[in-house]
């Protein structure tokens, strides 16, 4: 389940840190919690399609291990993104 073009672009947008941002992790989090909101409204509505259950726990590592990078080199962005996207530690 992929997110529209427009709406990724527009992500990027609110969360990059300079004009030609569209890689840094706090761009790849918010990209990625969009994409597995987007995941969980469908897996509440399909309760079988496992290979999207799958797919949702691939993105909540890599969002995970983005996180935690973040936290061990760059502290003061890290709580800003839990702030920014809601997240809990």
């Amino acid at each position: 389940m992929a997110i529209k073009r427009s709406t990724k672009r527009t992500i990027i947008t609110k969360n990059r840190l300079h004009a030609k941002d569209t890689g840094s992790p706090q761009v790849q989090i918010a990209i990625l919690t969009k994409e597995i909101a987007l995941l969980t409204k469908h897996l509440q509505e399909h309760k079988k399609d496992h290979s999207a259950r799958r797919g949702l726990l691939g993105k909540v590592a890599q969002r995970r291990k983005l996180l935690m990078y973040l936290r061990m080199n760059k502290p003061e962005e890290y709580q800003d993104v839990l702030e920014k996207h809601g997240l809990k530690k």
